[in-house]
């Protein structure tokens, strides 16, 4: 069969450690077989990274800027272990951190539904999709130990030299203090990536927050998600047929647990960290999740939501077999190349994506499937097979479709 054509790039970065490995197990069985692939590439491995001083980062971005389009591999945000191990010059920030604060993008984060793997909660039918604020909060704060006694003041310094004082606290012993920020700028830009991807995909958006105690911060986010909804969506979700709702993040977090899903549920920058992990866990696993960066701006950035599997990788480096999960992984790069047949007007592209994606649910739905899904499965004698055979498996089943 002829190789379907693409007319742009798209920005491929490359990662660590055993996502590394099933990266280029992806590429060569179930990429350059069928697609005449073009790709901007980058490696954001560690060790490279270390080498320009995390430039390739930033260069990485600034190409999604370029051609709209990115996949992206699992990545190591280096702690002191790191450090030690690949004898980093300094400890990098997190590369995910990096591109999505220059794309000022929103994390939308699904999980990938398959037949035998049911969700803990017996009545979610649908998926789930978490939308994460991915500035500010807990990730920007400054910290300070304090040592005893003694007031702590918020103190704010306008241009003009003027100061606004608030107390936080009035120490009689030691404790600590933690100072938060965001930007009307940001928040503004994460209302308008979750309701134009609503829009995008015909779901409902919810938003919850945590108004009632926090009356300025969370009100702010609150206030700004209404007024543009109210300004720029209002009309077109009606006559899509979806809708808009805000709620207490409590309650939101009760609905979620008695709902049957199909829904976009819209997060703060540290309440999407933990709910994404609740919803995937809950519906079966983290390789089984989806993770797209969407920016205001128009660019995509598609990747797994989990890690870089140290432990497996680890494993691979002693000969011994591993039988890791390379789902969410596929389905980042046929999330971006329907994204990119999409703006292309490639429709060969994206059916291929289409099929790709089906593919990977047919054989897991067969029974073929590596151990962490064997362990949860209720089909009946799965056959659990190691990484590169898995791999193998869905090209089969990916060429009696094509």
């Amino acid at each position: 069969m002829n190789k379907i054509q693409m007319t742009t790039p798209l920005v491929e970065m490359d990662g660590d450690e055993m996502t590394r490995i099933l990266w280029a197990m992806i590429k060569e069985e179930l990429l350059l077989p069928f697609v005449d692939l073009k790709t901007e590439y980058y490696d954001l491995g560690l060790e490279h990274r270390n080498e320009t001083n995390d430039q390739v980062t930033a260069d990485s971005a600034n190409a999604t800027k370029k051609y709209g389009v990115a996949v992206k591999c699992a990545t190591i945000t280096p702690n002191a272990a790191r450090m030690d191990e690949y004898h980093l010059k300094e400890m990098w920030k997190s590369p995910n951190g990096t591109i999505r604060a220059m794309l000022d993008g929103t994390v939308f984060r699904a999980p990938i539904i398959v037949k035998g793997i049911e969700p803990c909660v017996k009545n979610w039918k649908k998926p789930i999709t978490i939308a994460r604020h991915a500035y500010g909060d807990v990730y920007k704060a400054t910290e300070m130990k304090i040592p005893g006694a003694g007031k702590v003041e918020l103190v704010y310094t306008a241009e003009d030299g003027s100061e606004t004082r608030e107390t936080v606290h009035d120490f009689t012993g030691a404790g600590v203090i933690q100072g938060q920020h965001n930007l009307n700028g940001s928040i503004e830009s994460f209302a308008r990536s979750c309701f134009t991807y609503a829009l995008d995909v015909k779901q409902d958006l919810w938003f919850a927050t945590k108004d009632t105690i926090s009356k300025k911060y969370d009100h702010t986010f609150k206030d700004i998600f209404q007024e543009i909804f109210d300004a720029e969506y209002k009309e077109t979700f009606e006559k899509a047929g979806i809708t808009y709702f805000y709620t207490l993040i409590d309650d939101a977090v009760a609905r979620v647990m008695k709902s049957e899903g199909g829904y976009i549920w819209a997060c703060k920058n540290y309440d999407g960290d933990v709910m994404s992990d609740m919803v995937s866990s809950a519906f079966g696993s983290l390789a089984m999740m989806t993770s797209v960066l969407v920016s205001p701006n128009g660019y995509y950035e598609y990747e797994a939501a989990h890690g870089t599997v140290q432990r497996h990788y680890y494993k691979h480096l002693n000969g011994e077999e591993t039988s890791t999960n390379s789902v969410a992984t596929i389905f980042a790069w046929s999330g971006a190349l329907r994204k990119r047949g999409e703006l292309d007007q490639n429709d060969a592209l994206m059916a291929f994506a289409d099929k790709l994606e089906a593919a990977c649910v047919k054989t897991i739905e067969e029974g073929r499937m590596t151990k962490d899904l064997a362990l949860i499965t209720s089909i009946a004698n799965p056959t659990v097979l190691n990484s590169q055979e898995f791999i193998q498996e869905i090209r089969k089943t990916l060429e009696e479709t094509l």
